[in-house]
């Protein structure tokens, strides 16, 4: 079985976009160099590889594409190249004129371990500006069907291919060539209806001011638009300069996301490498609906040309970045963007609802903590845009038997800060009644924290805050966010899960802790304010509902659900794509076992280096899978309001996330147990 730590296991491909260098009209030359790229491929464990157009011939070579001894040497150093790869692991696709039929048609070859298994002609041929290919070439469309005889093999010839790999690395691979992703309908959109999940593109694309980016752009929203990988490869060093240049721009994409490029105008041989998930690629075709809608709607006919390529046996490091954050973007100017965005979208949201609820007041209660800060500074910026006093804001302490004095001071100052209308309702008297009233040995002054003397504390803040809203006209605003209701985390009906309208809903902590950061660091609260969402910054994330223990250690969430950083990547790859659970600790271990990629949280000064081996990836993994599963959606599926952020989703019972309320977690534990060792 291939390893645990190879990305063959997890439905990753290996892809390359090569580019060699040239000489003009040589083909022995690009043999010769094409094999040495083909050989590193082999070495890397490399699945398929994409050379450029035409470069067995060389592209820029006008008339000399009718001259019988290059197109002779052009289909010799096919043969060569089959008979020399026969050995090696990658399938490979290079560009090379072949005469058929009478015609000369701009072709992409694919060969593998010495099998020709198919030849695609070239279906738009430009013949603007530089641009003569009409003048060589006939077009390969309505070319189909057909078979030849090509280095002494018979194999399929036309634009209705499509190449499977039919092993234990299963993928499929469609290919176009240059101009063909330029006009309005790609083939390589047909390609992907068809099942295709790896579109490849040879090119001779001239570079000129600017142009790259234009590549850039047509290969991301193509790859996007497809749901597909898109490995481009344009040709480089050796071409003929005498009218045009060029920059030997290699590129690999997936779903709209550059994952590699090469760097432009290389003086040697050069190649892009990454991993393609062509798991997420199939999860995303099939819950996209519109996708199969198209299938349907255009019905595709497409030969299947099938060779067998089984994973490599051995350990292989993943060949891509796997954010740690995945609800927080690394590049610090999107990270801004982002918040700037969800800032916005909470704040949109919140003032519709005032609005409609013709309310009067905002009520909310404040901890000190993460999540209330953040819907407090969400409250503050809905009434300074609805033109309304931030007195109309009624915030609240609540204080309980676990409130520590740095958590009471912070709300106090961050609530004096805001100007809002602040308030403190000490729930200790009514929590003792409670308690006395049901029974509890508290009562009794024994020393009993269990669920009940948390959750009367919690439901007591709940009906003041719900109370103190009908009293002024008010709507009580949610705190509770995106990873604790994934976790389940959170007291049915009261505390952090229910409100009038929960603006941090489908928020996860990490990104709250960002957008709390967000604010402090553009300073537009005052250096006062700033300083008081950094001290709530480095507080410990706690309920604060049972009182310290002997030794003075206070209550910890992460300590009961697992490191925050953790939970919300599996709860980003759980529901976002619906990966097994294997899977998901293996990008867990791919992103966080090295302890010095970076600290956290990320973008910070901060010194503490943070990284977790396999076992502490599965410890947490496993409780995830429990929790999220089995034991927590009866809460998410009565979840109360609260507009989505990002992408990466929400639980609303009435958007993205819809499950029954009495499910099991044993399908998915069973797969993580069977399939992620203890350890490395």
């Amino acid at each position: 079985m291939t390893p645990f730590l190879s990305p063959y296991r997890h439905d990753f491909i290996r892809v390359a976009s090569c580019v060699p260098p040239g000489t003009v009209a040589d083909p022995g030359f690009a043999v010769v160099e094409t094999l040495a790229l083909v050989r590193q491929g082999d070495a890397e464990r490399v699945a398929l590889m994409v050379f450029p157009e035409l470069g067995i011939s060389s592209y820029a070579i006008d008339d000399l594409l009718f001259q019988d001894a290059l197109l002779d040497a052009v289909q010799a150093a096919i043969a060569k190249l089959a008979a020399e790869s026969a050995d090696l692991f990658p399938a490979f696709v290079v560009g090379a004129p072949l005469r058929i039929g009478g015609l000369l048609f701009n072709c992409a070859v694919a060969i593998h371990r010495g099998r020709i298994l198919g030849v695609v002609p070239k279906t738009y041929l430009p013949n603007y500006r530089e641009f003569y290919e009409e003048r060589h070439c006939t077009s390969g469309a309505g070319q189909v069907g057909q078979t030849i005889r090509l280095a002494g093999q018979d194999t399929p010839f036309g634009v209705d291919l499509l190449f499977r790999s039919v092993g234990s690395a299963p993928f499929t691979f469609h290919i176009e060539i240059c101009e063909d992703v330029w006009v309005p309908l790609p083939p390589s959109t047909y390609g992907a209806m068809a099942g295709a999940e790896i579109l490849l593109n040879l090119s001779a694309s001239n570079i000129t001011i600017g142009k790259a980016e234009t590549r850039r752009s047509l290969c991301g929203s193509q790859s996007a638009r497809a749901i597909a990988a898109y490995a481009y490869s344009a040709a480089g060093p050796g071409e003929s300069t005498t009218d045009l240049a060029w920059d030997g721009q290699a590129a690999i994409f997936e779903n709209g996301v550059l994952l590699a490029e090469t760097e432009r105008f290389p003086r040697g041989a050069t190649m892009a490498v990454a991993d393609i998930d062509v798991g997420r690629i199939r999860q995303e075709r099939m819950r996209t609906g519109t996708f199969a809608d198209c299938v349907r709607a255009t019905p595709v006919m497409f030969r299947i040309s099938p060779f067998i390529l089984e994973a490599p046996g051995e350990t292989l490091a993943l060949r891509r970045t796997v954010a740690r954050f995945p609800y927080v973007p690394d590049d610090a100017a999107r990270l801004a963007q982002d918040c700037y965005e969800a800032y916005n979208i909470q704040v949109q949201g919140l003032t519709k609802r005032i609005v409609a609820a013709r309310a009067q007041r905002l009520v909310i209660g404040i901890s000190g903590g993460l999540d209330s800060t953040q819907a407090l500074l969400v409250a503050v910026r809905a009434m300074d845009r609805l033109g309304r006093a931030r007195s109309d804001i009624m915030a609240y302490t609540l204080p309980g038997f676990a409130t520590t004095d740095g958590t009471k001071s912070n709300a106090w100052a961050l609530m004096r800060a805001l100007g809002v209308t602040a308030g403190e309702i000490d729930i200790r008297p009514a929590a003792r009644m409670m308690l006395a009233d049901i029974g509890h040995p508290y009562a009794d002054g024994a020393k009993q924290y269990d669920i009940t003397f948390e959750n009367v504390q919690a439901g007591l803040r709940t009906d003041y805050l719900f109370r103190l809203a009908n009293h002024h006209n008010g709507l009580v605003v949610g705190t509770g966010d995106l990873s604790e209701l994934g976790l389940g985390w959170c007291t049915y009906g009261v505390g952090d899960h229910m409100s009038h309208y929960n603006v941090n809903a489908s928020v996860s902590k990490t990104l709250i802790q960002h957008l709390i950061r967000f604010v402090a660091s553009n300073g537009e609260l005052g250096g006062d304010a700033s300083d008081i969402l950094l001290s709530i910054l480095a507080t410990e994330i706690s309920p604060e509902l049972v009182p310290p223990d002997a030794s003075g250690a206070i209550q910890s969430t992460e300590a009961t659900v697992g490191p925050y950083p953790l939970q919300d990547f599996n709860l980003y790859y759980t529901t976002r794509y619906g990966f097994r659970p294997s899977k998901i600790a293996y990008l867990a271990y791919c992103a966080w076992n090295d302890a010095e990629a970076g600290a956290w949280p990320p973008n910070t000064p901060d010194d503490r280096r943070i990284g977790y081996d396999l076992a502490t990836i599965r410890k947490w993994l496993r409780s995830f899978l429990h929790r999220f599963f089995a034991t927590s959606q009866f809460k998410r599926s009565v979840a109360p309001n609260g507009p989505k952020i990002s992408s990466g989703g929400s639980l609303s019972p009435r958007g993205d996330w819809r499950a029954p309320s009495d499910g099991s977690a044993t399908v998915w534990i069973a797969e993580l147990d069977a399939n992620v060792p203890e350890k490395i």
